[in-house]
């Protein structure tokens, strides 16, 4: 786990607040190489699915000719939901680190049994609530001015 890739994932997650998008960034690494990048899109492309990690999944995918990201971590900066936790163990990500966790606790609970060991998948390793304090603040004020609007 290296902190400059969170920072990384963090950073776009800024850039997502600055087009009013809700703040959630994330970056794909291989041998200490980003080989994939998104933050949260959906009111821009006006898609549920462009949610941060499925965008750099996509990005990662294309970069490595696989959609097998084995060997591969991702750094986000808000624990992912169910359908990304979902599209990060079917691309057989490895590890999983996440600035802040979800305030959610059943959203909690699905991640963790979506990223356990089935018949098809390894297991992927999740570690969460690495710094949380920036994605807090930057959470709370997107939500405080989308009230305000």
């Amino acid at each position: 786990m290296k902190k400059e890739f969170l920072q990384i994932a963090i950073d776009y997650a800024n850039k997502a607040f600055e087009l009013n998008e809700v703040p959630v960034g994330a970056v794909i690494v291989k041998n200490n190489e980003i080989i994939g990048y998104g933050y949260n899109q959906k009111e821009k492309g006006n898609s549920v699915l462009n949610h941060a990690e499925l965008l750099a999944i996509e990005m990662a995918s294309k970069n490595n000719n696989n959609w097998r990201l084995t060997d591969c971590d991702i750094y986000i900066s808000l624990d992912p939901c169910p359908m990304c936790a979902s599209a990060i163990k079917q691309a057989r990500i490895k590890n999983v680190y996440s600035a802040l966790n979800n305030s959610d606790e059943n959203n909690s609970m699905i991640i963790k049994e979506i990223f356990m060991k089935d018949k098809t998948n390894p297991e992927v390793n999740f570690i969460s609530n690495i710094n949380p304090e920036p994605v807090k603040k930057m959470l709370n004020t997107f939500f405080k001015n989308q009230r305000n609007n």
